[in-house]
């Protein structure tokens, strides 16, 4: 048996049409359910009755971790290719529906029918578990012994995204050649020149903030001992979603977050009160084990990378910090011409830690949002299970909200890991944890700007900025010093001297999207001048080529939205 517990704003769906040879007797009537905590279930051959049991007993648990009190049990056959007899299956979640609790306010989505579904998912740590079931009476483990190695050689190809809207993600990123999925490495990002360029400019980005607001980078190995894992508390409420395999030295895993690794550098020395807040920063690779079912593009990916930082701070030091932050979302999303909304979690009714420690915490958040006058929304009991956090949904070109940047303060890592600062009055004290993503997944953040900009990115993210077109055969050489100054100024230019006609070499690059074309000809030749078209269509004649790389240089520096022609 497969579950996928989702901790969801809002579920709705709504039957299309049957699917199975057996299926409920419904109306094709639209539901939508708030706040609430969605199974998704796939019974599996050999499930049974007892395996049922066990996996309402988790998903109760879950529940009271989380506090809901609505349960949506959602058939969901796309989970596994074992699947059950279709009568079994559907006696087994009826049996699933009848174990939950009175207290409970529960659903069952309609079985053996095609639905229209819709998501909003909640964002916390918690917000997504899988889990799977045996026979034997115990979750499956992620790991097997050795086993004679079966190799499918089919699969050595490229994933196919044909039939999507030509405003998907995975749509443009074919077109403008930025990126694409391998089916031997599923949910993992092959990232193309086009694309890398986009990748590596949103961290240069993150790093120049980062450097700005005082933070120092660091890096840690990919792989640790599970007893990281079991000290951190992710071992427990994490481990369906790792990358876990045994080795002569023990049991280990791929690092699905950077926060228990950073917690051993702050460990690794003594620290007194002078030297926080201590800010830390990193960019390295991370890996999330994903269900088939839910896998999105970029959107939902195995493999990513978070611009990821944790500052350690004392209690005293948490409203300025906050506040600092708080102009770092702004700074940063002000760029990119979004716009946010924020939300503030607070404490949810299983939690750990003493409650006066949440309320000062929960008022030194509130207090920074009203001191940098950001409107906010108040989400009760929905923090993080260690501490209070604020969210921000950002609103892009098509007025879509995503979540992206959050603000999570931590008093419970930190003592599970034994930190310590010596105090003003000379005694051990434990520090204060910050964890924060300003973007979020760079792979996620990625497709929200390939989207959002519809490929049409400003000039300092475009992956080619300049592209320098021959009108014939004679300017040639003219075009190739023009395209090697370019080079020397730093922009990202390409040469198209090939025996193409004009009109094709204009349509290639706007095929692309590139934001300047340089056109050249016998008249520009003699005067030493360049043509200049906009990706927009404007076109300006007799520009000095010094003038238009300063031009275009300060557009970049400025990471302006605008083009300067």
């Amino acid at each position: 048996m497969r579950i996928l517990q989702m901790d969801v704003d809002n579920i709705t769906y709504e039957p299309v049409r049957p699917e199975a040879s057996i299926y409920d007797d419904v109306k094709k009537e639209r539901t939508s359910i708030n706040d609430t905590l969605v199974i998704f279930v796939c019974v599996e051959k050999g499930d049974s009755p007892d395996m049922a049991d066990r996996a309402m007993m988790d998903t109760d648990e879950y529940m009271q971790k989380l506090a809901r009190k609505r349960l949506v049990i959602y058939p969901f056959a796309h989970l596994s290719n074992n699947l059950a007899d279709i009568n079994e299956s559907r006696k087994i979640i009826e049996y699933m529906f009848k174990k939950v609790p009175k207290d409970i306010e529960a659903s069952k989505a309609p079985f053996g029918w095609n639905k229209k579904l819709i998501l909003d998912i909640k964002a916390h740590p918690l917000a997504e578990q899988s889990r799977s079931y045996s026979p034997n009476g115990e979750e499956q483990k992620t790991y097997k012994k050795a086993r004679p190695v079966s190799v499918n050689t089919s699969l050595v190809r490229k994933s196919s995204w044909a039939g999507l809207p030509e405003t998907d993600h995975r749509t443009i990123g074919e077109k403008l050649d930025l990126y694409s999925f391998q089916e031997i490495s599923p949910a993992m990002v092959y990232w193309h020149p086009n694309g890398y360029v986009i990748y590596r400019e949103l961290i240069a980005l993150m790093r120049y903030l980062e450097s700005k607001y005082d933070y120092l980078e660091t890096s840690t190995p990919v792989v640790a001992n599970l007893a990281l894992w079991q000290v951190s508390g992710h071992l427990e409420h994490y481990k369906d979603n790792m990358f876990v395999f045994d080795t002569e030295s023990g049991s280990h895993g791929l690092k699905p977050m950077n926060c228990p690794s950073t917690m051993m550098i702050y460990k690794s020395r003594k620290w007194s009160y002078r030297e926080l807040p201590f800010r830390t920063a990193t960019f390295d690779r991370i890996y999330r084990r994903e269900l088939s079912g839910v896998v999105s593009g970029l959107f939902r990916v195995q493999e990513l990378t978070q611009d990821d930082g944790h500052i350690f701070i004392t209690e005293e030091q948490l409203l300025p910090e906050m506040s600092k932050l708080l102009q770092m979302v702004k700074e940063t999303y002000n760029i990119f011409g979004m716009k946010f909304n924020a939300k503030l979690s607070t404490m949810p009714d299983s939690h750990l830690g003493d409650e006066a420690l949440w309320k000062k915490a929960t008022a030194a958040l509130e207090e920074a949002l009203q001191k940098n006058g950001m409107e906010y929304e108040v989400k009760d009991k929905e923090g993080a299970f260690y501490g209070p956090k604020i969210d921000f949904d950002v609103l892009d070109s098509m007025g879509r909200s995503w979540q992206c940047a959050t603000i999570q303060v931590d008093y419970q890592l930190p003592l599970r890991f034994n930190l310590e600062y010596t105090g003003e009055d000379g005694k051990a004290k434990s520090p204060v944890v910050i964890h924060r993503a300003i973007l979020g997944s760079i792979e996620r953040f990625a497709a929200v700007m390939v989207e959002h900009f519809q490929g049409r990115f400003p000039t300092w993210l475009a992956p080619t900025q300049v592209r320098i077109v021959s009108i014939s055969q004679a300017v040639n050489d003219y075009a190739t010093k023009v395209f090697e100054e370019l080079r020397k100024s730093g922009l990202r230019a390409e040469l198209d001297i090939g025996d193409k006609t004009l009109e094709h070499k204009l349509r290639d690059a706007i095929t692309m999207r590139i934001p300047y074309i340089l056109v050249l000809g016998k008249k520009e030749i003699g005067a030493g001048k360049v043509t200049v078209r906009s990706r927009s269509g404007k076109q300006q004649f007799g520009v000095v080529l010094e003038e238009f790389t300063e031009k275009v240089g300060k557009e970049i520096k400025e990471r302006s939205l605008a083009l300067s022609y």
